[in-house]
């Protein structure tokens, strides 16, 4: 891959962080009750979803201002998530260990799509994706890094 050019969202690190608690909660909500399973249990699944979706999608859009509005909504289904999380807690559904884990993981991939938002605000690139950033973005991470491993 030349320098510069990414060719994939899975690069991105906000893609990657997102990916993690879309991983997590798919795993969490196999001990969540049965009576559950239609109610909680499709909507935190779904909105855990969203996050890796809307980024994905945005990577694909021409203008760098586009990409910019998928990522607000990937950062909106992340509180979702976050609410969600607060409801089964409420619902002794999980413990407060359990939530303060996976509620920091969500806020980790707020601060980096955050960032990344940042990054495209600044961007004046004309072409469709995105390029190298000149600088880091939330706390010294890079916008892209290699693609995960699982995936190659």
């Amino acid at each position: 891959m030349e320098e510069g050019t990414y060719g994939s969202f899975t690069e991105l690190i906000a893609w990657q962080k997102c990916r993690t608690i879309r991983k997590a909660i798919s795993q969490l909500v196999k001990t969540f009750p049965a009576d559950e399973k239609f109610r909680l249990t499709d909507q935190i699944i779904r909105s855990s979803r969203g996050p890796t979706a809307n980024i994905a999608e945005g990577f694909g859009r021409f203008s760098e201002r586009d990409n910019v509005r998928f990522c607000r909504m990937a950062k909106s289904s992340l509180f979702e998530t976050q609410d969600h999380l607060s409801a089964a807690y409420d619902e002794a559904s999980i413990d407060a260990a359990t939530l303060k884990l996976h509620w920091s993981t969500a806020q980790e991939a707020i601060r980096v799509v955050n960032g990344y938002m940042r990054y495209l605000r600044r961007s004046n690139s004309p072409t469709n994706g995105v390029s190298d950033p000149s600088q880091h973005y939330g706390e010294g991470l890079p916008i892209f890094g290699p693609p995960p491993s699982d995936m190659i």
